[in-house]
């Protein structure tokens, strides 16, 4: 091999060594290079010893990465999502799945969807409209016109209401759905009126629209229903709107009509909007009755925007599907919003949902029934349990039991500690009754089998002796 000028010794002068022979992984080579090198120089200064060069090893190359990593600014986070609180329920739901993953045998009673699968037909509806292409961007954006005339049909059917196709707005689901409602009709400041106890993203939603939550206390003795008194004490100048939820999530209990119209008038003579979460509307109990607010009055109609979706009757939670009605231009706003979003839910998913409403073939009353038969059950055994007093579901899945009463001879100050507690010791996972504005309480979902529900209860009764 021939040398290159630049390697090449010159006399007097030790060899200079090629960039590829320096080495630091295998610094032997290296050193005894470096005695090359030094020998001229000995001879001056006499014996030399090669210098100890660290070694760079898997772990110090770690060390200096994270070195570096640590001292770097990390990216700033805005201040609304910094005060944003994660979803309780979706949050507890997790740390169960993955106690149940690690082996664990955790009863939960935590989830919000129902057991069941979702309707065949409307499955199959799906299937098809894939086989057929139905796979590309939604048009328009606002969703396909067969689903928006099959909401018009179900809503003439189920409340007497007149909607045209333009009043009507798929979304990706209902919570969606009132998330684009709020940051269209809220300015920062307005207040948003939300019943307690609420469900859990109710405020966050506000909050994230530039709205100030106002928290309307109930009373439990008239079983978490609010009084036109009390609603109308919490209207201020400012209040734009109120979250109207029946059946309710977290309490189970549904307003008779007259209940709602009282409501309703309250607010709407007053200028107030009405956003109505009707998201359990066809899970009643007993002789439960229910009216939408958009039907109270044509004054009640032109203020108000009825939310629903699949996930809860249509146990569809997954598909990710809801839609909102209401005036015309709320809803043209919606559109406009979503077309800078998500730009729709999927065809073949919209199309599936417009098959549901349109026929469920009976599969909605027969989940119907089986809940009402679960949460008989549940409350029932629950309400047998000293220290534990709970209201009588009338719709939804959930029971909301009042646990206070166990709270000094569990040594637990409140329901976080007794969720807690639950959940450690006796593996049964609920959610605290604080992500819903109460800290005393805990709410249990029904939406399992009777076998689970009497597993959890079972737990509940030797863990409470």
């Amino acid at each position: 091999m021939t040398e290159s000028a630049a390697t090449r010794p010159r006399p007097g002068f030790p060899r200079l060594l090629p960039a590829s022979r320096f080495d630091p992984h295998h610094d032997h080579g290296f050193r005894s290079d470096l005695k090359v090198v030094a020998a001229p120089v000995a001879a001056v200064l006499g014996p030399m010893e090669p210098p100890i060069l660290p070694r760079t090893t898997e772990k110090t190359a770690s060390l200096g990465n994270r070195a570096r990593r640590d001292t770097m600014p990390r990216m700033e986070l805005s201040r609304r999502i910094n005060e944003l609180a994660e979803s309780a329920t979706l949050k507890l739901t997790a740390r169960a799945a993955r106690m149940q993953g690690e082996g664990i045998d955790v009863v939960a009673m935590t989830a919000g969807e129902p057991d069941f699968d979702t309707p065949q037909h409307v499955k199959q509806a799906a299937i098809d409209a894939i086989l057929r292409g139905e796979t590309k961007y939604p048009k328009p954006a606002s969703g396909l016109p067969k689903l928006k005339s099959a909401v018009c049909e179900y809503l003439h059917a189920r409340q007497n209401l007149l909607y045209r196709p333009e009043q009507v707005i798929v979304t990706c689901g209902a919570k969606l759905a009132i998330n684009k409602a709020l940051q269209v009709l809220l300015n920062p400041g307005d207040e948003v009126l939300i019943p307690v106890p609420y469900w859990v993203s109710y405020p966050e939603l506000v909050k994230l629209a530039g709205g100030t939550p106002v928290f309307v206390e109930s009373d439990e003795r008239n079983d978490f229903k609010l009084t036109v008194e009390q609603l109308a004490a919490a209207i201020t100048p400012k209040t734009k709107a109120l979250l109207y939820c029946s059946p309710s999530n977290p309490c189970g209990f549904t307003y008779h009509p007259e209940e709602t119209r009282a409501l309703i008038e309250t607010v709407v003579d007053r200028g107030v909007v009405v956003i109505s979460d009707e998201i359990y509307d066809r899970l009643l109990f007993g002789d439960q009755q229910t009216l939408c607010p958009a039907a109270v009055s044509p004054q009640a109609y032109a203020h108000t925007i009825t939310i629903n979706g699949g996930s809860k009757v249509f146990a569809m939670t997954g598909w990710r599907i809801g839609y909102a009605a209401g005036p015309a231009h709320v809803i043209a706003a919606m559109a406009k919003l979503q077309s800078q979003g998500t730009s729709g839910a999927a065809p073949f998913i919209q199309l599936a949902f417009a098959e549901g409403l349109r026929d469920d073939r009976g599969e909605i009353e027969r989940m119907r029934l089986d809940f009402e038969r679960r949460g008989r059950h549940m409350h029932q055994r629950l309400t047998a349990i000293p220290g534990i007093t709970c209201i009588k579901p009338s719709g939804a899945y959930y029971l909301f039991p009042n646990v206070s009463g166990v709270f000094k001879k569990m040594k637990v100050a409140d329901c976080d500690a007794l969720a807690e507690r639950l959940l450690v010791e006796a593996h049964v996972a609920v959610v605290p009754g604080s992500a819903f504005g109460s800290k005393q309480h805990v709410r249990m979902s029904f939406a399992t089998s009777l076998a689970q529900i009497d597993k959890a209860l079972d737990r509940l009764e030797a863990f409470l002796k």
